[in-house]
């Protein structure tokens, strides 16, 4: 066997610990009779493999009590929707910081559901900077529902090393370092990954969300595009992406 090393932004390599314990129970979990891919997502063992999973990022990330924790499908860029579909709901306006194309892609997103004041970008230097703004600049907390970041940027090479100086409540995509660096989860209202660059194959998200931001969305808002629906169901409202979630724990294992 020849591999070589695929640094793509993703999907990205996996450990090969990992590849060659997800080859073993390929055919058979253990005590099952069945592949995981084949095994109802209501049923006992994958109802143990779901909640270890949680528990394994709970630890992993340190994630506080208030917290929700949930596993949802889309990709990333579907919380581009998720995120003013679900927040945007008193003030109907939202800061975002435009510091490279997926920041971009989101706020142009959000405009579909919510006012966007995009407080600065670093477009005019090809997004190889992260623009500093003073607290002046942004919005007060009380005339926004939420103030966007994308963490760390694949295309570009940039990251955050510093966190926004906003009082609103901030919401990061992390897809490109989650798991790579310690991250304060209680300094963010709403965090969430595509796993394919860090934390598995492609097809689940991780979302992690304080308790007091899953309310209700906005009017018209899809029952499968609502965090309540995945928070009071422990990701299991719908038949979730079992596989990938499985491979998920076998990597947050190896971590």
């Amino acid at each position: 066997m020849s591999r070589v090393y695929n640094f793509s932004a993703g999907p990205s390599m996996l450990p090969e610990e990992v590849l060659k314990k997800a080859q073993e129970e390929m055919v058979e979990y253990p005590g099952a009779g069945m592949s995981v891919m084949e095994m109802s997502h209501r049923s006992k063992v994958y109802d143990d493999i779901i909640k270890e999973t949680e528990r394994l990022v709970r630890e992993l990330m340190n994630v506080p009590d208030n917290y929700k924790v949930m596993f949802v499908q889309g990709g990333g860029s579907t919380q581009f929707a998720m995120v003013p579909m679900n927040l945007g709901t008193k003030c109907k306006a939202a800061d975002y910081l435009i510091t490279g194309q997926w920041a971009k892609k989101a706020a142009q997103e959000a405009e579909k559901y919510v006012k966007v004041n995009r407080i600065a970008s670093s477009a005019d230097k090809t997004f190889s900077y992260i623009p500093k703004p003073e607290a002046s600049e942004f919005s007060p907390a009380d005339e926004v529902d939420y103030c966007y970041i994308c963490y760390n940027n694949t295309i570009y090479g940039t990251r955050y090393t510093e966190l926004p100086k906003t009082d609103a409540v901030l919401v990061a995509d992390i897809s490109s370092n989650a798991m790579s660096e310690v991250i304060d989860v209680s300094k963010f209202g709403i965090l969430f990954a595509g796993a394919q660059k860090n934390l598995g194959p492609a097809g689940v998200v991780l979302v992690i969300a304080r308790e007091d931001l899953i309310g209700e969305p906005q009017e018209g808002t899809p029952t499968m595009l609502t965090y309540k629906t995945h928070a009071d169901n422990d990701s299991l409202y719908n038949t979730p992406p079992t596989y990938a979630i499985y491979i998920f724990k076998l990597v947050l294992e190896w971590i």
